[in-house]
Protein backbone atom coordinates (compact mmCIF):
# COMPACT_ATOMS: atom_id res chain seq x y z
CA UNK A 1 0.00 0.00 0.00
CA UNK A 2 1.05 3.53 -0.80
CA UNK A 3 1.84 5.54 1.82
CA UNK A 4 -0.51 8.94 3.43
CA UNK A 5 1.67 12.30 3.77
CA UNK A 6 0.22 15.04 5.54
CA UNK A 7 -1.91 17.26 3.12
CA UNK A 8 -0.93 21.14 2.81
CA UNK A 9 -3.75 23.48 1.33
CA UNK A 10 -2.95 26.74 0.27
CA UNK A 11 -5.71 28.71 -1.12
CA UNK A 12 -6.13 31.52 -3.72
CA UNK A 13 -6.02 35.22 -4.59
CA UNK A 14 -7.96 37.56 -2.04
CA UNK A 15 -8.23 41.08 -3.83
CA UNK A 16 -9.89 43.63 -1.41
CA UNK A 17 -9.83 44.08 2.18
CA UNK A 18 -12.91 42.69 2.21
CA UNK A 19 -11.60 39.50 1.07
CA UNK A 20 -9.10 39.41 2.83
CA UNK A 21 -11.10 39.48 6.28
CA UNK A 22 -13.52 36.93 5.38
CA UNK A 23 -10.65 34.94 4.31
CA UNK A 24 -8.73 35.07 7.70
CA UNK A 25 -12.06 34.25 9.85
CA UNK A 26 -12.93 30.81 8.29
CA UNK A 27 -10.90 28.23 9.82
CA UNK A 28 -10.71 25.93 6.59
CA UNK A 29 -10.65 28.96 4.16
CA UNK A 30 -12.65 27.05 1.51
CA UNK A 31 -11.49 23.62 1.12
CA UNK A 32 -14.61 23.07 4.25
CA UNK A 33 -17.04 24.25 1.63
CA UNK A 34 -19.27 21.12 0.18
CA UNK A 35 -22.43 21.92 -2.41
CA UNK A 36 -25.81 20.49 -2.92
CA UNK A 37 -27.08 19.99 -6.72
CA UNK A 38 -30.05 18.70 -8.13
CA UNK A 39 -29.93 15.53 -10.79
CA UNK A 40 -33.24 13.59 -12.31
CA UNK A 41 -33.09 9.74 -11.36
CA UNK A 42 -34.90 6.90 -13.62
CA UNK A 43 -38.78 7.71 -11.95
CA UNK A 44 -38.44 11.12 -13.05
CA UNK A 45 -38.00 12.68 -9.23
CA UNK A 46 -35.25 15.70 -8.53
CA UNK A 47 -32.75 13.96 -6.14
CA UNK A 48 -30.36 16.16 -4.36
CA UNK A 49 -26.60 15.08 -4.45
CA UNK A 50 -24.41 16.56 -1.55
CA UNK A 51 -20.98 17.08 -1.75
CA UNK A 52 -19.97 17.42 1.80
CA UNK A 53 -16.15 19.48 0.87
CA UNK A 54 -12.93 17.99 0.44
CA UNK A 55 -12.19 18.59 3.94
CA UNK A 56 -15.22 16.36 5.37
CA UNK A 57 -14.46 13.53 2.37
CA UNK A 58 -10.55 13.10 3.25
CA UNK A 59 -11.67 13.12 7.13
CA UNK A 60 -14.48 10.19 6.14
CA UNK A 61 -13.17 7.73 3.55
CA UNK A 62 -9.19 8.45 4.61
CA UNK A 63 -8.54 9.22 8.23
CA UNK A 64 -7.38 12.42 7.76
CA UNK A 65 -7.66 15.21 11.19
CA UNK A 66 -7.15 18.79 10.95
CA UNK A 67 -4.52 20.21 13.39
CA UNK A 68 -6.70 22.49 15.42
CA UNK A 69 -7.64 21.54 19.48
CA UNK A 70 -9.44 24.29 22.08
CA UNK A 71 -9.60 27.10 19.27
CA UNK A 72 -5.60 26.37 18.56
CA UNK A 73 -3.66 25.24 16.15
CA UNK A 74 -1.47 22.12 17.69
CA UNK A 75 2.33 22.88 18.29
CA UNK A 76 3.43 19.23 19.51
CA UNK A 77 3.10 16.20 17.80
CA UNK A 78 0.69 15.26 14.75
CA UNK A 79 -0.18 12.02 12.92
CA UNK A 80 0.64 12.09 9.18
CA UNK A 81 -3.05 11.75 7.86
CA UNK A 82 -3.31 15.84 9.21
CA UNK A 83 -4.63 19.19 6.46
CA UNK A 84 -3.20 22.21 7.46
CA UNK A 85 -4.19 25.14 5.98
CA UNK A 86 -1.57 27.76 5.23
CA UNK A 87 -2.61 31.09 6.17
CA UNK A 88 -0.21 33.25 4.29
CA UNK A 89 -2.97 35.86 4.35
CA UNK A 90 -3.33 36.62 7.90
CA UNK A 91 -0.36 39.12 7.58
CA UNK A 92 -2.66 41.42 5.50
CA UNK A 93 -5.78 41.13 8.07
CA UNK A 94 -6.51 44.58 9.93
CA UNK A 95 -6.89 42.10 13.30
CA UNK A 96 -4.57 39.47 12.90
CA UNK A 97 -2.02 41.10 11.41
CA UNK A 98 -0.28 44.57 9.97
CA UNK A 99 -2.09 44.88 6.80
CA UNK A 100 0.75 44.34 4.59
CA UNK A 101 -0.07 41.90 1.62
CA UNK A 102 2.95 39.25 1.30
CA UNK A 103 4.59 39.15 -1.92
CA UNK A 104 4.51 35.37 -3.64
CA UNK A 105 8.56 34.89 -2.97
CA UNK A 106 7.15 35.90 0.37
CA UNK A 107 4.60 33.74 0.63
CA UNK A 108 6.51 30.41 -0.44
CA UNK A 109 9.06 31.14 1.72
CA UNK A 110 6.24 30.88 4.78
CA UNK A 111 5.21 27.89 3.01
CA UNK A 112 9.27 26.64 3.18
CA UNK A 113 9.06 26.96 6.85
CA UNK A 114 5.53 25.66 7.49
CA UNK A 115 6.60 22.15 5.51
CA UNK A 116 9.72 22.09 7.84
CA UNK A 117 7.70 22.73 11.14
CA UNK A 118 5.23 20.09 10.35
CA UNK A 119 8.10 17.72 9.44
CA UNK A 120 9.61 18.29 12.97
CA UNK A 121 5.06 17.90 14.71
CA UNK A 122 5.31 14.26 12.63
CA UNK A 123 8.90 12.99 12.96
CA UNK A 124 10.44 14.75 15.93
CA UNK A 125 14.11 13.54 16.00
CA UNK A 126 13.29 10.37 14.62
CA UNK A 127 16.02 9.98 11.73
CA UNK A 128 14.37 7.15 9.83
CA UNK A 129 11.11 9.04 9.55
CA UNK A 130 12.34 12.45 8.65
CA UNK A 131 13.92 11.23 6.02
CA UNK A 132 10.55 9.36 4.65
CA UNK A 133 8.85 12.33 5.50
CA UNK A 134 6.90 13.98 2.50
CA UNK A 135 3.82 16.55 1.66
CA UNK A 136 1.03 16.63 -0.63
CA UNK A 137 0.66 20.37 -1.82
CA UNK A 138 -3.17 21.05 -2.91
CA UNK A 139 -3.26 24.52 -4.11
CA UNK A 140 -6.61 26.68 -5.78
CA UNK A 141 -5.82 29.24 -7.77
CA UNK A 142 -2.92 31.83 -6.64
CA UNK A 143 -2.15 28.90 -4.79
CA UNK A 144 -0.64 27.00 -6.97
CA UNK A 145 2.09 29.49 -7.93
CA UNK A 146 2.82 29.94 -4.09
CA UNK A 147 3.56 26.55 -4.62
CA UNK A 148 5.44 26.69 -7.77
CA UNK A 149 7.59 29.92 -6.39
CA UNK A 150 8.87 27.55 -3.44
CA UNK A 151 9.46 24.93 -5.75
CA UNK A 152 11.05 26.65 -8.83
CA UNK A 153 12.46 29.53 -7.23
CA UNK A 154 16.30 28.85 -6.53
CA UNK A 155 16.65 32.00 -4.01
CA UNK A 156 13.59 30.38 -1.74
CA UNK A 157 14.29 26.72 -1.59
CA UNK A 158 16.96 24.34 -2.02
CA UNK A 159 16.79 20.53 -3.80
CA UNK A 160 16.27 19.48 -0.13
CA UNK A 161 13.40 21.48 0.35
CA UNK A 162 12.31 20.60 -2.88
CA UNK A 163 12.31 16.50 -2.14
CA UNK A 164 10.26 16.96 1.03
CA UNK A 165 7.25 17.50 -1.61
CA UNK A 166 5.72 14.37 -3.14
CA UNK A 167 2.98 15.67 -5.46
CA UNK A 168 1.07 18.82 -5.89
CA UNK A 169 -2.41 19.03 -7.04
CA UNK A 170 -3.65 22.68 -8.46
CA UNK A 171 -7.57 23.51 -9.18
CA UNK A 172 -7.62 26.61 -11.72
CA UNK A 173 -4.15 28.01 -11.14
CA UNK A 174 -3.24 30.69 -14.11
CA UNK A 175 -0.20 28.62 -14.95
CA UNK A 176 0.77 31.01 -17.57
CA UNK A 177 -1.52 34.29 -15.93
CA UNK A 178 -4.51 35.70 -16.32
CA UNK A 179 -5.60 37.27 -19.62
CA UNK A 180 -8.79 39.80 -19.49
CA UNK A 181 -10.45 41.28 -22.18
CA UNK A 182 -7.84 39.01 -24.63
CA UNK A 183 -4.63 40.91 -22.78
CA UNK A 184 -2.73 39.70 -19.88
CA UNK A 185 -3.08 41.55 -16.55
CA UNK A 186 -0.13 44.19 -16.87
CA UNK A 187 2.56 44.46 -14.89
CA UNK A 188 1.89 48.15 -13.58
CA UNK A 189 -1.36 47.17 -12.19
CA UNK A 190 0.16 46.76 -8.72
CA UNK A 191 -3.72 47.39 -7.04
CA UNK A 192 -4.34 44.64 -4.59
CA UNK A 193 -1.17 42.70 -6.41
CA UNK A 194 -3.13 42.17 -9.05
CA UNK A 195 0.07 42.29 -11.16
CA UNK A 196 0.80 38.92 -9.92
CA UNK A 197 -0.41 37.64 -12.94
CA UNK A 198 1.65 39.53 -15.31
CA UNK A 199 3.96 36.79 -17.10
CA UNK A 200 6.72 39.24 -16.82
CA UNK A 201 6.08 39.44 -13.17
CA UNK A 202 5.62 35.80 -12.75
CA UNK A 203 8.84 35.03 -14.62
CA UNK A 204 10.81 36.72 -12.08
CA UNK A 205 9.26 34.87 -9.00
CA UNK A 206 8.88 31.83 -10.77
CA UNK A 207 12.82 31.75 -11.16
CA UNK A 208 12.05 31.56 -15.21
CA UNK A 209 13.94 33.38 -18.06
CA UNK A 210 12.80 37.26 -18.32
CA UNK A 211 12.18 36.66 -22.29
CA UNK A 212 10.44 33.42 -21.46
CA UNK A 213 7.13 33.88 -23.95
CA UNK A 214 5.00 31.24 -21.82
CA UNK A 215 6.06 30.85 -17.65
CA UNK A 216 4.09 27.43 -17.83
CA UNK A 217 6.53 25.59 -17.16
CA UNK A 218 8.46 23.83 -13.76
CA UNK A 219 12.03 24.39 -14.85
CA UNK A 220 13.32 20.98 -14.36
CA UNK A 221 13.00 21.73 -10.66
CA UNK A 222 10.26 19.27 -9.66
CA UNK A 223 9.34 16.34 -11.14
CA UNK A 224 5.95 17.26 -14.17
CA UNK A 225 5.00 13.90 -13.55
CA UNK A 226 4.23 14.23 -9.39
CA UNK A 227 2.21 17.79 -10.49
CA UNK A 228 -1.34 17.42 -11.80
CA UNK A 229 -3.13 20.48 -13.18
CA UNK A 230 -7.04 20.36 -12.77
CA UNK A 231 -8.61 22.63 -15.52
CA UNK A 232 -12.02 24.19 -15.26
CA UNK A 233 -14.33 24.84 -18.41
CA UNK A 234 -17.58 26.38 -17.24
CA UNK A 235 -16.83 30.31 -18.02
CA UNK A 236 -20.96 30.80 -17.47
CA UNK A 237 -21.70 30.36 -13.56
CA UNK A 238 -18.73 32.40 -12.64
CA UNK A 239 -18.90 36.15 -11.73
CA UNK A 240 -18.96 39.27 -13.56
CA UNK A 241 -15.17 38.39 -14.53
CA UNK A 242 -16.31 35.99 -17.05
CA UNK A 243 -17.43 38.62 -19.23
CA UNK A 244 -13.67 39.62 -19.73
CA UNK A 245 -12.22 36.65 -19.61
CA UNK A 246 -14.31 35.04 -22.07
CA UNK A 247 -15.46 31.55 -23.47
CA UNK A 248 -12.80 28.25 -23.39
CA UNK A 249 -12.22 29.24 -19.83
CA UNK A 250 -13.14 28.76 -16.22
CA UNK A 251 -14.68 32.25 -16.06
CA UNK A 252 -11.53 34.13 -14.72
CA UNK A 253 -8.16 31.76 -16.22
CA UNK A 254 -8.40 30.54 -19.84
CA UNK A 255 -8.08 26.77 -20.22
CA UNK A 256 -5.03 26.92 -22.65
CA UNK A 257 -3.07 29.10 -19.47
CA UNK A 258 -4.51 26.50 -16.32
CA UNK A 259 -1.46 23.85 -17.12
CA UNK A 260 1.97 23.18 -16.61
CA UNK A 261 3.97 22.32 -19.71
CA UNK A 262 4.17 18.19 -20.06
CA UNK A 263 2.16 17.65 -16.56
CA UNK A 264 -0.50 15.38 -16.60
CA UNK A 265 -4.34 17.47 -16.44
CA UNK A 266 -7.87 16.72 -16.36
CA UNK A 267 -10.80 18.96 -17.48
CA UNK A 268 -14.13 19.24 -15.65
CA UNK A 269 -17.25 21.21 -16.09
CA UNK A 270 -16.45 23.54 -13.24
CA UNK A 271 -16.15 27.20 -13.01
CA UNK A 272 -13.52 29.16 -10.81
CA UNK A 273 -15.58 29.04 -7.97
CA UNK A 274 -18.52 29.97 -6.47
CA UNK A 275 -21.69 27.32 -6.05
CA UNK A 276 -20.42 25.56 -8.84
CA UNK A 277 -16.70 26.10 -8.33
CA UNK A 278 -14.02 23.78 -9.23
CA UNK A 279 -13.01 22.89 -5.75
CA UNK A 280 -16.06 22.14 -4.18
CA UNK A 281 -16.90 19.46 -6.70
CA UNK A 282 -16.81 15.57 -6.59
CA UNK A 283 -14.82 15.83 -10.11
CA UNK A 284 -12.42 17.29 -8.07
CA UNK A 285 -12.18 15.53 -5.45
CA UNK A 286 -11.93 12.19 -7.19
CA UNK A 287 -9.62 13.41 -9.52
CA UNK A 288 -7.53 14.98 -6.10
CA UNK A 289 -7.44 11.64 -4.06
CA UNK A 290 -6.77 9.60 -7.06
CA UNK A 291 -3.63 11.73 -7.72
CA UNK A 292 -2.75 11.78 -4.49
CA UNK A 293 -3.26 8.00 -2.96
CA UNK A 294 -4.10 5.89 -6.28
CA UNK A 295 -1.32 3.09 -8.17
CA UNK A 296 -1.92 3.40 -11.39
CA UNK A 297 -2.01 6.41 -14.18
CA UNK A 298 -3.15 5.59 -18.12
CA UNK A 299 -2.31 7.74 -20.73
CA UNK A 300 -4.67 7.95 -23.59
CA UNK A 301 -3.59 9.56 -26.72
CA UNK A 302 -5.08 9.06 -30.42
CA UNK A 303 -3.40 7.99 -33.46
CA UNK A 304 -5.03 8.99 -36.81
CA UNK A 305 -5.00 6.76 -39.61
CA UNK A 306 -7.29 7.83 -41.87
CA UNK A 307 -9.64 10.81 -41.72
CA UNK A 308 -12.06 10.63 -44.78
CA UNK A 309 -14.20 13.20 -46.50
CA UNK A 310 -17.24 13.16 -47.22
CA UNK A 311 -18.62 12.10 -50.94
CA UNK A 312 -18.99 15.64 -52.34
CA UNK A 313 -15.93 16.87 -50.77
CA UNK A 314 -14.02 14.06 -51.68
CA UNK A 315 -15.01 14.69 -55.50
CA UNK A 316 -13.67 18.58 -54.91
CA UNK A 317 -10.70 17.43 -53.83
CA UNK A 318 -10.15 14.52 -56.70
CA UNK A 319 -10.61 17.41 -58.79
CA UNK A 320 -7.64 18.89 -57.56
CA UNK A 321 -9.37 22.25 -55.24
CA UNK A 322 -7.84 23.02 -52.72
CA UNK A 323 -9.53 21.51 -49.08
CA UNK A 324 -8.63 22.28 -45.76
CA UNK A 325 -10.04 20.85 -42.62
CA UNK A 326 -9.51 20.75 -38.52
CA UNK A 327 -11.00 18.36 -36.46
CA UNK A 328 -12.48 18.17 -33.08
CA UNK A 329 -10.82 15.07 -30.07
CA UNK A 330 -13.48 14.71 -27.50
CA UNK A 331 -12.67 12.68 -24.57
CA UNK A 332 -14.60 11.51 -21.31
CA UNK A 333 -13.69 9.52 -18.97
CA UNK A 334 -15.04 7.93 -15.72
CA UNK A 335 -14.42 4.66 -13.95
CA UNK A 336 -16.61 1.67 -13.10
CA UNK A 337 -19.13 2.56 -10.59
CA UNK A 338 -18.86 6.61 -11.49
CA UNK A 339 -23.13 8.11 -11.78
CA UNK A 340 -22.28 11.46 -10.19
CA UNK A 341 -18.63 12.22 -12.12
CA UNK A 342 -16.37 12.39 -14.84
CA UNK A 343 -12.66 11.85 -14.57
CA UNK A 344 -12.25 13.86 -17.57
CA UNK A 345 -14.33 15.91 -19.84
CA UNK A 346 -12.98 17.31 -22.97
CA UNK A 347 -16.13 18.16 -24.83
CA UNK A 348 -17.14 20.49 -27.86
CA UNK A 349 -20.07 21.49 -26.32
CA UNK A 350 -17.98 22.89 -23.32
CA UNK A 351 -15.26 24.61 -25.49
CA UNK A 352 -12.55 21.86 -23.96
CA UNK A 353 -11.82 19.50 -27.20
CA UNK A 354 -8.46 18.87 -28.37
CA UNK A 355 -8.59 20.65 -31.81
CA UNK A 356 -5.71 19.41 -34.72
CA UNK A 357 -5.34 20.56 -37.77
CA UNK A 358 -5.25 18.46 -40.67
CA UNK A 359 -1.53 19.25 -41.45
CA UNK A 360 -0.69 18.93 -37.94
CA UNK A 361 -2.18 15.14 -37.70
CA UNK A 362 -0.44 14.17 -40.97
CA UNK A 363 2.48 15.55 -42.28
CA UNK A 364 1.86 17.49 -45.86
CA UNK A 365 4.77 15.95 -48.87
CA UNK A 366 7.84 18.76 -48.36
CA UNK A 367 7.17 20.26 -45.04
CA UNK A 368 9.41 19.42 -42.37
CA UNK A 369 7.00 18.37 -39.75
CA UNK A 370 8.81 15.45 -37.69
CA UNK A 371 5.91 13.74 -36.74
CA UNK A 372 2.29 14.17 -36.47
CA UNK A 373 0.84 15.57 -33.26
CA UNK A 374 -1.40 13.25 -32.13
CA UNK A 375 -3.78 14.28 -29.36
CA UNK A 376 -3.48 13.59 -25.97
CA UNK A 377 -6.87 12.99 -24.74
CA UNK A 378 -6.54 12.05 -20.92
CA UNK A 379 -4.30 11.35 -17.92
CA UNK A 380 -6.57 9.25 -15.45
CA UNK A 381 -5.48 8.02 -12.52
CA UNK A 382 -6.97 5.32 -10.23
CA UNK A 383 -6.71 3.59 -7.22
CA UNK A 384 -6.59 -0.22 -6.35
CA UNK A 385 -8.22 0.39 -2.55
CA UNK A 386 -11.23 1.74 -5.09
CA UNK A 387 -11.88 -1.94 -6.66
CA UNK A 388 -14.82 -3.56 -5.54
CA UNK A 389 -14.63 -6.54 -7.73
CA UNK A 390 -11.39 -8.29 -8.00
CA UNK A 391 -8.75 -6.66 -9.00
CA UNK A 392 -8.94 -5.24 -12.48
CA UNK A 393 -9.09 -1.55 -13.44
CA UNK A 394 -12.50 -0.85 -15.15
CA UNK A 395 -12.90 2.26 -16.95
CA UNK A 396 -14.65 4.11 -19.58
CA UNK A 397 -13.71 6.55 -22.83
CA UNK A 398 -16.35 7.62 -24.27
CA UNK A 399 -14.14 9.32 -27.74
CA UNK A 400 -15.52 10.91 -30.69
CA UNK A 401 -13.94 12.54 -33.60
CA UNK A 402 -15.76 15.35 -35.72
CA UNK A 403 -14.64 17.98 -38.11
CA UNK A 404 -14.44 21.97 -37.72
CA UNK A 405 -15.93 22.08 -41.11
CA UNK A 406 -14.06 21.95 -44.35
CA UNK A 407 -13.28 25.00 -46.90
CA UNK A 408 -12.33 24.51 -50.22
CA UNK A 409 -10.91 26.96 -52.62
CA UNK A 410 -10.52 28.59 -49.46
CA UNK A 411 -14.72 28.80 -49.32
CA UNK A 412 -16.15 27.28 -46.16
CA UNK A 413 -18.60 24.48 -47.59
CA UNK A 414 -21.70 25.41 -45.49
CA UNK A 415 -24.13 23.92 -47.39
CA UNK A 416 -22.25 20.51 -47.43
CA UNK A 417 -22.13 20.67 -43.29
CA UNK A 418 -23.98 18.50 -41.36
CA UNK A 419 -24.35 19.85 -37.73
CA UNK A 420 -23.47 16.86 -35.19
CA UNK A 421 -21.95 14.39 -37.41
CA UNK A 422 -19.27 12.44 -36.63
CA UNK A 423 -16.29 10.64 -38.43
CA UNK A 424 -16.08 8.23 -35.32
CA UNK A 425 -17.49 7.63 -32.01
CA UNK A 426 -17.59 5.04 -29.22
CA UNK A 427 -17.43 4.17 -25.78
CA UNK A 428 -14.48 2.38 -25.36
CA UNK A 429 -14.65 -0.08 -22.19
CA UNK A 430 -10.96 -0.79 -20.79
CA UNK A 431 -9.65 -3.53 -18.79
CA UNK A 432 -6.63 -3.52 -17.21
CA UNK A 433 -5.50 -6.25 -15.09
CA UNK A 434 -1.96 -6.53 -13.37
CA UNK A 435 -0.25 -9.74 -14.20
CA UNK A 436 3.38 -11.08 -13.44
CA UNK A 437 4.92 -9.33 -16.00
CA UNK A 438 3.09 -6.12 -16.74
CA UNK A 439 -0.20 -5.31 -17.86
CA UNK A 440 -3.17 -7.33 -19.64
CA UNK A 441 -5.45 -5.04 -21.31
CA UNK A 442 -8.96 -6.11 -22.78
CA UNK A 443 -11.65 -3.81 -24.47
CA UNK A 444 -15.05 -3.66 -25.43
CA UNK A 445 -16.96 -1.35 -27.68
CA UNK A 446 -19.57 -0.78 -25.40
CA UNK A 447 -21.88 1.33 -28.25
CA UNK A 448 -21.76 -2.39 -30.09
CA UNK A 449 -21.64 -4.75 -26.56
CA UNK A 450 -21.89 -4.71 -23.51
CA UNK A 451 -19.42 -3.15 -21.56
CA UNK A 452 -19.02 -5.79 -18.32
CA UNK A 453 -17.94 -8.50 -21.32
CA UNK A 454 -14.49 -9.39 -21.26
CA UNK A 455 -13.96 -8.29 -24.87
CA UNK A 456 -10.75 -8.25 -27.40
CA UNK A 457 -7.24 -8.33 -25.48
CA UNK A 458 -5.57 -5.24 -26.55
CA UNK A 459 -2.59 -5.38 -28.98
CA UNK A 460 1.02 -4.11 -27.90
CA UNK A 461 3.06 -1.84 -29.12
CA UNK A 462 6.38 -1.32 -27.44
CA UNK A 463 5.11 -0.03 -23.78
CA UNK A 464 2.21 0.84 -25.19
CA UNK A 465 -1.30 -0.79 -25.00
CA UNK A 466 -3.31 -0.10 -29.08
CA UNK A 467 -6.78 -0.32 -28.87
CA UNK A 468 -7.79 -0.42 -33.17
CA UNK A 469 -10.35 1.99 -33.90
CA UNK A 470 -12.73 2.15 -37.17
CA UNK A 471 -15.82 3.78 -38.97
CA UNK A 472 -18.02 2.66 -41.32
CA UNK A 473 -17.32 6.23 -43.42
CA UNK A 474 -13.79 5.15 -43.23
CA UNK A 475 -12.16 6.71 -39.92
CA UNK A 476 -8.73 4.48 -39.10
CA UNK A 477 -7.37 5.20 -35.81
CA UNK A 478 -5.75 3.61 -32.83
CA UNK A 479 -6.58 4.65 -29.16
CA UNK A 480 -2.76 4.19 -27.62
CA UNK A 481 -2.51 3.53 -23.63
CA UNK A 482 0.33 4.49 -21.73
CA UNK A 483 -0.07 2.40 -17.96
CA UNK A 484 2.54 3.00 -15.38
CA UNK A 485 2.38 2.08 -11.65
CA UNK A 486 2.72 5.01 -9.36
CA UNK A 487 6.11 3.67 -8.31
CA UNK A 488 7.37 3.96 -11.92
CA UNK A 489 7.57 0.51 -12.76
CA UNK A 490 5.39 -0.21 -16.02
Amino acid sequence: MRPFFPIIYVRGYAMRPSDIAETVATPYMGFNLGSTKVRQDWRGSVIRHIFESPLIRLMKEYGYRDVYQDGRELTGPIDEKSVLIYRYYESADRDLGTEQRLSIVEAATGLKKLIHQLRDQVCGDDTARRADFRVYLVAHSMGGLVCRAFLQNDAVSSPADRRLVDKVFTYATPHNGIELAGANVPAILGLWNMNNFNRGRMAEYLGLPDDAPRVDSLNGRFPVERFFCLVGTNHRDYGIARLAAGEMSDGLVRIENATVRGAPRAFVHRSHSGPYGIVNSEEGYQNLVRFLFGDLCVTGSLDCIRLPLPPSIQRAHEQGRQVRAAYYFEATVAPRGAFMFKLNERRIDTESAVLRRFDELFAPAGTPLEAPRSPVLFSAFLDSRQITVGRTFVFSVDLAVSTTGYTVDGATARRRHIPGEHLFRNTVTVRATPGDDGWNLRYVMADDQWGETRGRMAERDGEDWVIPLQSAKGFAGRLRLKPRRRDGHP
